[in-house]
């Protein structure tokens, strides 16, 4: 007997896109719908509220299968990525040793090595790697810039040594020449000669990298997406043309030597399609300098990294929500690995094994339960991500091509053109954190009211800020960083300013109000007196000055204000400052009355908090 099949939803209608825009403007009730409804990205393109088949039905790349160039749907016919850890390499390498091989046992399975200028030799990378199974393991080798041939050098050295066949192991030796630019403002004149030696010294390793696109670096210091993304294509594409020259190798063959390390932020959605874009665009590059390149050289490799722009110091489990989703974006998108940075990553100075362990298994918890490796490029044909890529990947590219046009990755940094443009975005984004138009959980949002950093983390904190030496550097000051500073001072004067809550009339909009106005205290760490509510002001201002407080905040509404104000400033009579909470629209009124603080959704916090910080005598020791 034949099954019988039906088709889902054969009784419901179908439904034009005329017919769902007349509903929408129907229930706006009059209000714009490009004003109510279409989010204007930060990224410099505009979003719909909804998307559907015909929107996409012009995308040139739909019909592309995962492994078929251009890649955007992947390089691989699999989604397993390799779960890597990073490790400093300074000294006790034989302890080193036993790390690698124990974090093997629980899942790990490739390594970003990071030596210290005393240890690049093949001697300690012999001792790092000894008895350890480098067909299981990516291995990835950090060195200063000055000791990256000699790096190179020394793994050959260690594997001949070893018994290890160069050819069998993969990894990098990892060549930033565009780094010391960035992250230091210092001009380094030999950068194309130690490209060219570098290629000739990682030749026995077939399956190396060793140059490395650090868009992870722009990340952390506040670019956008977009901005990521043309200025990590524009320096693969430096990197193209320079080495190709100079060493006399194929464009197919530097390529094959490049890898992209970048960073993962928490838009959930654009993230998932830069790495899909990434990949897209950079096979347009390589085929394009190289018409004749192998399809292995066109493939993006590209490691993740998660951002430290958006980790924080205060509530810093938030770290581990946003970690997580972060490296879903990378998962889904199929990247080739990840390092997901500890929760306690913005105050620690090393890693605790703790963090270490939770962060490690943050992947895992991907991969072996919620099985994020069974499925290709599970966003493929999704409306809304397919729209997403082509959107960022334009406006990537047309940031590429300004680049190109100004004379390349190289010329703009040596000036701090680049630099320039990304702490632009920096301080616009800082902006967006002190005005909360960029949210940052239980920092400068719903912070935890009680919470102390207490001196090991105020000792621990990092300051990552280069002094300037011949051009503009990088600013890596995290996007939370204003508000812990804020915080801290508080913290470090020992006794909080206390906060009293005057609530009074207007049930539901006092206790609104003095919600809204205990978060926004808390943010500065001070301490809150909240009350449900006073028959009369006096009694308030009495209960007040009982409580020894440092502001009093009348909490009513905006109606009721122009009763309620005046008379709570003559009860307090100038001996504790008094703020109303909300924008009513007898404001005027009330300020040549004499009030002077209100808070409400349009103010700056920041700023108004470092005022009442001032005005409070609250000063960091």
């Amino acid at each position: 007997m034949k099954e019988k099949r039906e088709k889902l939803f054969t009784e419901f209608p179908p439904v034009s896109t005329d017919e769902w825009m007349e509903k929408v403007t129907a229930d706006l009730k009059g209000v714009p719908f490009e004003k109510k409804l279409v989010w204007r990205t930060k990224e410099g393109f505009e979003l719909m509220p909804f998307y559907r088949k015909e929107d996409i039905k012009d995308l040139p790349l739909l019909g592309t299968l995962p492994g078929e160039y251009p890649y955007v749907r992947g390089t691989k016919t699999h989604n397993i990525w390799l779960v890597r850890q990073e490790i400093i390499v300074c000294d006790h390498l034989s302890q080193i040793n036993e790390k690698i091989k124990n974090l093997m046992e629980h899942g790990v399975t490739a390594v970003g090595l990071h030596f210290e200028d005393d240890q690049v030799s093949a001697a300690a990378v012999r001792e790092v790697l000894e008895g350890i199974d480098l067909s299981k393991l990516e291995v990835n080798f950090y060195s200063c810039v000055r000791y990256v041939v000699r790096m190179a050098e020394a793994v050959v050295e260690a594997f001949d040594k070893m018994g290890v066949a160069p050819e069998s192991v993969q990894g990098s030796i990892n060549y930033n020449p565009f780094r010391r630019l960035m992250i230091r403002g210092e001009r380094w004149n030999p950068w194309k000669e130690t490209g060219v030696e570098l290629l000739k010294a990682v030749a026995p390793l077939k399956n190396f990298t060793c140059f490395t696109v650090q868009s992870i670096d722009f990340v952390n210091a506040g670019a956008y997406i977009y901005q990521e993304l043309g200025y990590a294509l524009a320096a693969g594409a430096e990197i193209l043309s320079t080495f190709s020259k100079e060493s006399g190798c194929s464009v197919a063959e530097v390529a094959k030597r490049t890898r992209f390390d970048m960073g993962v932020g928490s838009n959930y959605f654009i993230e998932m399609a830069k790495f899909r874009a990434v990949r897209w665009l950079w096979a347009m590059i390589v085929k394009a300098n190289d018409g004749n390149a192998p399809e292995e050289s066109l493939k993006a490799t590209v490691h993740v990294e998660n951002s430290m722009w958006n980790k924080t110091v205060y509530d810093s489990y938030v770290n581990l929500l946003r970690t997580q989703t972060e490296t879903m974006s990378a998962a889904i998108a199929g990247v080739h690995s990840m390092t997901v940075v500890p929760f306690d990553v913005a105050y620690e100075d090393e890693y605790s094994d703790f963090g270490e362990r939770i962060a490690r298994n943050q992947q895992l918890l991907l991969l072996e339960e919620s099985h994020f490796d069974k499925v290709v490029d599970p966003a493929g044909g999704s409306y809304y991500v397919e729209h997403l890529t082509d959107a960022i990947g334009k406006q990537a590219w047309r940031l590429f091509l300004e680049v190109e046009e100004q004379g390349g990755f190289y010329a703009l940094a040596n000036e701090g053109v680049i630099q320039e443009k990304i702490n632009a975005s920096n301080d616009e984004r800082h902006k967006a954190v002190a005005t909360r138009r960029e949210n940052l959980l239980g920092t400068n949002i719903f912070p935890n009211f009680t919470e102390k950093a207490g001196e090991e983390k105020i000792a621990g904190k990092k300051d990552l800020t280069r002094k300037q030496v011949d051009v503009t550097p990088l600013d890596f000051r995290r996007g939370g960083s204003d508000f812990e500073a804020l915080r801290m001072s508080t913290e470090q004067k020992g006794n909080a300013p206390k906060v009293f809550m005057l609530t009074i009339g207007n049930l539901a909009m006092r206790l609104a109000r003095s919600q809204f106005s205990s978060n926004f205290f808390a943010c500065a760490g001070y301490q809150l007196i909240d009350n449900l509510g006073f028959e009369s002001v006096e009694e308030g201002v009495n209960a007040a000055i009982a409580a020894d407080a440092d502001l009093v905040v009348l909490c009513s509404s905006d109606d009721e204000y122009a009763e309620y104000g005046p008379q709570a400033l003559d009860a307090l009579a100038g001996r504790i400052p008094l703020v109303i909470a909300g924008a009513p629209k007898c404001m005027d009124e009330l300020k040549e009355k004499g009030i002077e603080h209100f808070i409400h959704v349009k103010v700056n916090v920041l700023e108004t908090l470092q005022m009442f910080n001032q005005l409070l005598g609250v000063q960091a020791k």
